[in-house]
């Protein structure tokens, strides 16, 4: 992954531009720059020109046929077994690019949740961070307990603020403790010859096997989540006085929960999103730090 891509490679065309080298120097979507690099190789990766147009009307049929068939077994679940299957999958077939968006992506919602726990005003709400290191850890049901992890935040601060009888407002100093300037670096990911699936692709493919190994309540519960994109992203605003957290975030409005079968998708928009807010936030310590030290 060390290796420069090839659109940071390639002499400047005039005639015939780069839009991915457009897409890495562009900076009015924040994000950190390992993220951004590795989502840019991974969006110009011949698999994804090839592979990820037949594997989304594919996936999204059996999510279609899945469907019917948990009406007749809809507590049927083998959660431990998902888990060990998508942790082999990554290693096996996923692009180090896609596997590092993955990691990052459950240290960064446990941060930005922490964030929020830390300035809600008046009221004290517990998380339960997520943050592996390697891929062996994901068959410790990561990818299930993140879902429950974002309900729980929202109903838990929720009931704090409904019960101290308070609107969800910032302290009076904000606290950034919780949100890392960077991550710390992962175990080496596999970077073989069959690694070479991209993001968007693998997650249209394993949407469907997710919903197969989990109850029919366990996937629509994992789908609405993606609905409190918004939320999240609603709760920094409030918090830090800008709303210029929300105009990137586009999983649609929370009360209006959309059908699974374009679950995949969303779920690439959730990652970025994730990244997105992120970045604005560490954007934010760094310059509330630089006025502390002017101060």
């Amino acid at each position: 992954m060390s290796e420069l891509p090839r659109f940071l490679r390639e002499p400047h065309d005039e005639r015939d531009p780069s839009p991915w080298l457009a897409l890495y120097l562009d900076q009015s979507v924040p994000m950190a720059e390992p993220a951004k690099r590795a989502w840019l190789v991974d969006l110009s990766s011949r698999n994804r020109q090839f592979m990820l147009p037949l594997a989304r009307p594919f996936a999204r049929l059996l999510i279609a046929l899945i469907q019917v068939l948990k009406i007749l077994l809809p507590r049927f679940h083998a959660s431990r077994l998902l888990h060990h299957l998508l942790e082999w999958l990554m290693k096996a077939f996923m692009s180090p690019q896609a596997n590092l968006l993955i990691m990052r992506h459950f240290s960064l919602g446990s941060e930005i949740l922490r964030f929020i726990a830390d300035n809600a005003e008046g009221v004290q709400v517990a998380t339960t961070p997520l943050k592996p290191q390697s891929l062996d850890e994901i068959h410790n049901d990561v990818f299930l307990q993140h879902d429950l992890n974002i309900f729980n935040f929202v109903i838990n601060l929720n009931r704090a603020l409904n019960t101290a009888g308070r609107e969800l407002t910032p302290r009076a100093e904000l606290d950034f403790s919780a949100i890392s300037d960077t991550l710390p670096t992962f175990e080496p990911l596999p970077d073989r010859w069959l690694n070479f699936v991209d993001l968007e692709t693998a997650i249209e493919l394993y949407t469907p096997l997710y919903q197969l190994l989990l109850t029919d309540n366990d996937f629509w519960r994992a789908s609405n989540s993606l609905q409190l994109d918004e939320t999240v992203a609603l709760y920094v605003a409030r918090l830090l006085g800008d709303p210029s957290a929300l105009p990137l975030v586009n999983n649609k409005h929370p009360l209006v929960p959309l059908s699974t079968l374009r679950a995949g998708f969303r779920l690439v928009l959730h990652g970025l999103s994730t990244e997105i807010l992120h970045a604005m936030l560490v954007k934010k310590k760094r310059d509330h730090g630089a006025k502390f030290i002017e101060s």
